[in-house]
Parts: structure tokens; C-alpha cells; sequence
């Protein structure tokens, strides 16, 4: 049975796109089509792809675009997809042998989850890390979407989800973003899905560091109010504010601890403002006391000597 429409998105992804193809490639009998998005690529990827897919007999369907964005992309497949259920991976991702039958195995299970999450392992530089299981999920669909934003139930990954395409619908990745449009997603999603879980791993999540905090260094502020912007509109999800606004508050502690971490501690110091005002965990709290505490140790040991006693 052909029942799932897999979606990659993909900038220049010549040299990852086979293996993530590869990765799929056990589970051809149930895969009805592979979505790939060439965005805007300079290095051969559709070509690379359209030759792994052959060989291994996956349905591939290139879709040219120029969004130069993730969520963009994905947003150009979506609109495509023709099967029950969709499945998104990125195009350096790994899928694990099995995971999507049984992801679908356990939407047969339970006929009325519409939004199937599976665990996932991480994999930092490299490196094998620990296996992400999915937990503290509840019956109630906005009771789960509010605990995800404010980070009580563990992110999902792009590549470990099934979602039906009837969930779906019209509901689109916010675009332009520079970080945390999946979790956007997820959030609308899960504020009106029926939820099924597995133990099993079905991904590889690939995780560079450096790239990561590498998105909250440039155009801090900017980027911050437009990622809000799209953050409050899910209000219209009857997501709480008060949810939104703890999510403000866990954003705004990274970009901080990024900024603390490459020096700049006047920037630190203002994201430290909105993550302390937010509403927030008990370990929340105290992490943002603790940088409080390291920022003033800090700005106290950069002033010389002679500044020191000039201010007393």
C-alpha cells in the first residue's frame, strides 16, 4: 500500500541527499512518492538525487523552487503532497530502517491519531548521542500544543513525525524565519491533533552546535520580533498567551547564553531581561539568576583597575 508522501527540502545537498535517500530506501513499498524541493541549488543536487532514486527504485518527483528557506520549501511540497500521510526529513538527515512502517503501524493501531510521534537519536558533529523519546503527551489537543511551546513535552524532530495529510490541511510553516518555524508547525498541528507515540527511533537528527547558535548571533533583535510576531499568532490556535509568553522567555535565554558565550555581554544582558520577566520553570529561574550573577562577575573583571577606582 502506497501511503505516504515524503517531503526533503534541499540547498545544496549534493553530497548528503544520496544517503538520506538511501535511508528511505527500505521502505519504497509504502512510500508513494519523495518530495524533493530543489531550492535554489548550485551543485548538482537534483541530479544526484534523481540518479540515487533510481537505483533505488524510489518514486521521485523534483520540485524546483527558489525560497531559499526551509520552511518555504517545505510549504512548495505540502501544497503537492498527494497521500494519506506525510512524512518530512531534511536532506542531511538519516532515516532509520523500520521506522516509517512502524510510524504507519501505529497509525493503523490507533485509527484515530492523525499525528503519529516517534523518538529520534541525536547526533552532534558527528557523534551518536542520546535517543529522544517522546513523552508527557495527554489526550487533550490543546493541553499538548501549550505544553510544547512551553517546553514541558520533548521537541519533536523534522523526521520523526507522521502526520496525516487530512491534519495537515491548509496549515503551512511560517517562512523568512531564522529559527524555530518547526516548532510553529508542530504547535498549530498539535492544537488540533488526535496523538499516537512509539518508543521505537525512527531518524537520525543531525545536530551542528556551532551552526545552530550561529542563527541567534546575526540580527539578534530583528530576527527575535519577526520570530514573535509569528509566535503570537498562535493565538489563533487558542494556544494561551501565557504559553506564548514562556516561550518568549526559553528563546530569549538562548540567544542570551549565545551572546554571553562570544562576548557580547551587553546583548546578553538584554535578552536576560526578557527571559527573566517571562514566565518560566523553576529551572528557568534559576538558570537566569545564575547568568545574571555571571554577567555581573564578568563586566566587574573587564573594567581596569584604575576604571575601578575612578567609579568609587
Amino acid at each position: 500500500m502506497k501511503a505516504v508522501s515524503v517531503i526533503i527540502p534541499a540547498h545544496n545537498a549534493a553530497t548528503t541527499i544520496a544517503t538520506t535517500l538511501a535511508s528511505l530506501g527500505s521502505e519504497a513499498e509504502i512510500i508513494g512518492e519523495v518530495l524533493l524541493v530543489d531550492d535554489a541549488s548550485t551543485d548538482g543536487t537534483a541530479a544526484v538525487a534523481r540518479q540515487a532514486a533510481r537505483e533505488l527504485s524510489l518514486p521521485l518527483r523534483v520540485l524546483p523552487a527558489s525560497c531559499r528557506d526551509a520552511g518555504g520549501a517545505r510549504n512548495v511540497a505540502l501544497a503537492q503532497a498527494l497521500h494519506p500521510f506525510v512524512y518530512l526529513i531534511d536532506a542531511d538527515d538519516m532515516h532509520l530502517q523500520g521506522g516509517l512502517r512502524a510510524l504507519l503501524r501505529q497509525a493503523e493501531n490507533q485509527p484515530k491519531a492523525d499525528m503519529i510521534v516517534g523518538a529520534f537519536r541525536r547526533r552532534v558533529n558527528g557523534v551518536d548521542r542520546q535517543i529522544k523519546v517522546p513523552n508527557g503527551y495527554q489526550a487533550g489537543c490543546l493541553a499538548n500544543a501549550s505544553a510544547y511551546v512551553k517546553g514541558d513535552i520533548r521537541s519533536v524532530a523534522v523526521g520523526s513525525v507522521l502526520a496525516s495529510r487530512g491534519l495537515i490541511g491548509e496549515t503551512r510553516f511560517p517562512v523568512g524565519l531564522a529559527y524555530d518555524e518547526d516548532t510553529l508547525f508542530w504547535a498549530r498541528l498539535m492544537s488540533k491533533a488526535s496523538l499516537a507515540m512509539i518508543a521505537q527511533p525512527v531518524m537520525v537528527y543531525e545536530v551542528s552546535p556551532v551552526r545552530s547558535d550561529d542563527r541567534f548571533a546575526v540580527n539578534p533583535v530583528r530576527r527575535f520580533l519577526e520570530w514573535r510576531r509569528e509566535l503570537r499568532m498562535l493565538i489563533d490556535c487558542d494556544i494561551p498567551v501565557s504559553a506564548l509568553k514562556t516561550r518568549e522567555g526559553l528563546v530569549a535565554l538562548k540567544i542570551a547564553r549565545v551572546h554571553y558565550a562570544r562576548g557580547d555581554l551587553d546583548m546578553a544582558a538584554r535578552f536576560l531581561a526578557v527571559a527573566s520577566a517571562a514566565p518560566k520553570r523553576r529551572s528557568e529561574a534559576w538558570r537566569c539568576l545564575r547568568y545574571k550573577f555571571k554577567l555581573a562577575a564578568r563586566r566587574r573583571l573587564s573594567f581596569p583597575p584604575t576604571q575601578m577606582q575612578g567609579a568609587s
